[in-house]
């Protein structure tokens, strides 16, 4: 499993899957925009005397559109993303 490190988590994008439109129109998953929204996998340890990171692993969250680094590990995609990037938590 990937570790973040720093003040990073690890995010699994939500997939909302096909979308149709009023005139019955599909849009396919490639014309679509990426959602700006995924899980928690997994968060960088924090030293004692940092303050706690705002998320723990399986928070939904929303991120900022250009925000992290997208990578690919055991054919999964994930996005790396800095405490920063993190908008909200979703509850």
């Amino acid at each position: 499993m990937i570790k973040p490190v720093g003040r990073r988590v690890l995010v699994k994008r939500v997939e909302e899957g096909e979308e149709k439109k009023k005139g019955g129109i599909i849009i396919p998953d490639t014309a679509k925009e990426k959602p700006q929204q995924g899980i928690v996998e997994a968060v960088a340890e924090v030293s004692k005397d940092d303050d706690p990171m705002p998320v723990k692993k399986g928070d939904r969250i929303l991120f900022g559109k250009y925000g992290g680094t997208e990578i690919e590990y055991n054919e999964e995609e994930y996005l790396i993303l800095e405490e920063d990037d993190i908008l909200a938590k979703i509850e």
